[in-house]
């Protein structure tokens, strides 16, 4: 009889251990949106914010930022001690912890690839290759690594490929798991750099090597994450990497976390990172749709509430009842950044070092209303500029006041007159001194914050007779754009990856001409201030040159410096132990998510 088999098989069915009945564990999903398409994910390339998120969770660096500490504070990521600095902080010796591996690639031929000193000699070295254009050579060669800069222009001269095999004084593997750097000039705070894994990650030759002029699109990295999906502009997914190394949750809260935040980081104590199994992130331009998805659940978290929300998501900056209702929580931080509008200072129009040159961008800086401008536009989600250095990082000094916060329609009418800037035809516009049309184009973003800003920029120019007209586009072609120095005006924001000013005053550097320094600005009194404070500890006589610097900035105006912002990310009641530190792009590694109270499965 067959009936007895059958039951024997069903009670050995209702026998087996629970986890197996129930089936495979659901994947903990983590899903927000950008709200700017990315470009690509080779370290050595990006330059954008949004790219660089990425970056960071496939790449690792060698140091990185404890999540929780304030102040900021650096550890270990892939060494095995903080790197040894020398005295004239000129040498720095870095070592590898053995026994870290690459994600699985093609690349690899089924070998299993380990982590070396030679693949972060490598990854530097990248950034000397005219081939890739790098965004962010200018900050090493600022730091004149003994031999490198030399042998690219020599090799450039020779129109030869860079050669990857050449030892350089600066830069070496001294074994397998130790590597040194040696400066040309003292820079106490170089060490920073070693934090960012989407500019000094470690990248494999091979798999540069192996995909060639498409490694845009195949980042292979030994960090939590690895790219799943890349759909461009639309959306990428990253899945956890299951040869990342054991690393356990040893976070603290910040000093501000609610009580609520401190239980779930202390619930995680112990949890083998990354927690979240897969990030998935949609490319959501518009605020609207942004915000909705979040509201509807579709989306766990919100990175930077839309302002445009702000007034109905949290009320006097205060969490509304109804959304505190639901669980959802709120994180407010103030960012490492400025938003500016640059002129090209080698256009014909804007740019330029003579008294009438300066005193149109004077002018034009003078007229804008920055109080409306935070109150109507960014509702009051930000606080004004008086130069470029954010108040959260060194370099701020609070008692510095400048004209970049005086909004005086009838002071910008005024320098505009006495240096021929006349509306000579009657026509209600000004023209040139030399009578010449004065039209002025300023490139920006198609989405709603962006034509709210565009709307106040034309009333304020209209008000002192200037006529300006904008030039919408998308980002990735606006940034290469800005790069070239192709673009006359452009409204952009800049954000810090140290908790420093340098990188901020590099806007000016001549040096960071079509990089940092978009409007391409050199004057050689700011780079014997910006080279000087480099080389210097941090104290009085390094605050005092850095404030000498945004004057200097203030003064010429290569750049309206607009706000700096403040942020507020929403997270809903399934995501446990969200916060941010500012300088920890991939949080998504310290996050985590009940899939069971996700409104939807995946």
């Amino acid at each position: 009889m067959k009936f007895p088999a059958l039951l024997c098989a069903l009670l050995l069915a209702c026998a087996q251990p629970e986890s197996q009945a129930q089936g495979p564990t659901p994947q903990k999903v983590l899903r927000y949106a950008f709200k700017v398409a990315e470009t690509g994910f080779d370290p050595a390339q990006i330059t954008d914010s949004y790219s660089k998120a990425i970056a960071a969770g496939i790449f690792d660096a060698p140091l990185e930022y404890d999540f929780g500490a304030r102040p900021f504070k650096l550890r270990p990521s892939t060494l095995t001690a903080m790197p040894e600095v020398s005295d004239d902080f000129k040498t720095i010796t870095m070592r590898v912890k053995p026994g870290i591996y690459f994600a699985d690639d093609a690349a690899f031929k089924g070998a299993k690839r380990e982590l070396t000193a030679a693949d972060y000699v490598y990854s530097i070295k990248r950034h000397y290759d005219p081939k890739f254009k790098s965004g962010n050579l200018y900050i090493l060669e600022n730091a004149k690594i003994l031999g490198l800069s030399e042998l690219r222009r020599e090799l450039m001269k020779a129109k030869k490929p860079f050669d990857y095999d050449r030892e350089v004084e600066g830069l070496k593997a001294l074994d397998r798991y130790t590597f040194q750097i040696k400066l040309g000039v003292p820079d106490p705070r170089f060490i920073y750099q070693f934090s960012d894994a989407a500019f000094l990650g470690a990248v494999a030759r091979e798999v540069v090597e192996f995909y060639g002029d498409k490694i845009m699109e195949h980042p292979v990295g030994t960090n939590a994450y690895r790219l799943a999906e890349w759909r461009r502009s639309s959306r990428i997914v990253l899945e956890k990497n299951p040869g990342y190394r054991d690393v356990r949750y040893a976070e603290v809260a910040p000093p501000d976390a609610s009580e609520q935040l401190k239980a779930q980081v202390a619930a995680l104590q112990g949890r083998k990172l990354p927690l979240a199994d897969r990030v998935v992130i949609d490319i959501i331009e518009e605020a609207q749709p942004r915000w909705l998805s979040f509201l509807r659940g579709e989306a766990d978290v919100i990175e930077e509430v839309p302002i445009d929300f702000a007034g109905v998501a949290m009320p006097g900056n205060h969490l509304a009842p109804n959304l505190a209702k639901q669980g959802i929580t709120m994180t407010r931080y103030p960012r490492a950044d400025i938003s500016v509008s640059y002129f090209n200072m080698e256009d014909p129009v804007v740019g330029g070092y003579t008294p009438e040159k300066i005193a149109l961008r004077r002018a034009i800086n003078l007229a804008v209303d920055l109080d409306k401008e935070i109150r109507l536009v960014r509702r009051g989600q930000a606080i004004k500029s008086q130069g470029p250095i954010p108040t959260i990082v060194f370099g701020h000094d609070p008692a510095f006041k400048s004209e970049m916060t005086e909004y005086s329609p009838a002071k910008a009418r005024a320098l505009l007159d006495m240096y021929g800037y006349k509306d000579v035809d009657g026509d209600g516009w000004r023209e040139l001194p030399d009578g010449k049309p004065l039209s002025i184009e300023y490139s920006t973003l198609a989405d709603g914050e962006r034509r709210q800003l565009a709307e106040q920029w034309q009333k304020n120019m209209a008000a002192i007779g200037i006529k300006m007209t904008f030039k919408i586009g998308k980002f990735p072609e606006q940034l290469k754009a800005a790069n070239a120095g192709k673009l006359q005006m452009w409204g952009v924001g800049w954000v810090g990856t140290t908790p420093d000013g340098d990188t901020f005053l590099a806007m000016g550097s001549g040096k960071a001409k079509g990089h940092a320094n978009k409007p391409r600005f050199e004057l050689a009194a700011f780079d014997a201030i910006y080279d000087k404070q480099k080389a210097l500890p941090d104290g009085p006589e390094r605050q005092a040159l850095m404030t000498e610097g945004q004057r200097l900035l203030v003064a010429y105006a290569p750049y309206k410096f607009h706000v700096h912002r403040i942020w507020t990310d929403m997270a809903q009641p399934w995501v446990k132990g969200y916060s941010r530190n500012i300088f920890v792009r991939d949080f998504w590694k310290y996050v985590d998510v009940d899939p069971a109270a996700q409104p939807q499965a995946h």
